[in-house]
């Protein structure tokens, strides 16, 4: 475009208004800056019908399914603690700092399902640590068992039906205890104990449907396809004495059918 002037005479102007401060080049017709923005063009018909499409439902998942799935697929014990850590569903796991899934001897005869972990065992990510485990472990003691033994054919295998511990020990709810009763399911038969020990209420309504262990101890019955003996959990016997006459008891009983070969005597 041909403004009419010459090089030199375009120049100075420029410098000019440089010196005046200006230091972007406009357009070549001025723009009012005040008026309004034009309206927004309207959406598309396609775009506007989408946008008003309700959001697609969400499928529920069923955690205790998702429990025996992840179970299922465990093809041994430190893959189940795995799948149990990656289990999302339970909310118990939010305040709780450790997973607390076993201790004592894998593949030992007795395996021990206590209820669920205190604060103790959340500390130190280990079952019965407290109190309560220092208790089992002299009445383990007393026939010859133990949780880290000389011999391994008198070791016993530790775990609880809840991995995390539920706050200010409240009791498990019924929808928390069904969705690990698959991982305990499965728990149990990666160990393959002979015997298994129900310690305590909420141990015997998962292995068994059943509360009342006052009613249930000292019974042997079956529970995850192995015999089982319900016994008063540790904790319950540091509250209530007198109850350690019926806990020598379902020990004597344990140690003899050890002794038989955990058959029926």
């Amino acid at each position: 475009m041909d403004s009419g002037l010459d090089y030199h005479t375009a120049k100075a102007l420029l410098e000019w208004q440089v010196e005046l401060g200006a230091t972007e080049a406009i357009l070549d017709a001025p723009v009012d800056r005040f008026a309004l923005d034009p309206a927004p063009a309207k959406p598309a018909p396609a775009a506007a019908a989408s946008a008003a499409a309700p959001p697609a439902p969400v499928a529920e998942v069923d955690p205790v399914e998702e429990a025996r799935k992840l179970a299922a697929a465990a093809p041994d014990l430190e893959a189940l603690r795995v799948a149990l850590s990656g289990f999302t569903h339970c909310d118990l796991r939010r305040g709780a700092r450790n997973l607390v899934f076993a201790d004592g001897v894998a593949g030992a005869r007795v395996m021990i399902i206590g209820e669920a972990p205190g604060r103790d065992e959340d500390r130190e990510g280990r079952p019965f640590v407290g109190r309560a485990g220092q208790l089992l472990d002299r009445m383990l003691a007393a026939i010859g068992l133990s949780r880290a033994p000389e011999q391994p054919s008198d070791g016993v295998y530790i775990t609880n039906v809840l991995p995390w511990r539920p706050p200010q020990n409240r009791d498990p709810t019924p929808q928390e205890i069904a969705m690990m009763v698959p991982f305990m399911r499965r728990h149990v038969e990666l160990a393959a104990p002979e015997i298994v020990v129900l310690m305590g209420n909420i141990s015997c309504q998962a292995g068994l449907g059943q509360r009342g262990i006052t009613r249930l101890r000292g019974h042997w019955t079956q529970a995850y396809g192995a015999p089982a003996l319900p016994m008063f959990h540790p904790a319950y016997l540091l509250r209530k004495p007198h109850a350690k006459r019926e806990a020598w008891a379902d020990l004597l009983s344990l140690q003899a059918r050890l002794r038989d070969g955990g058959q029926d005597g």
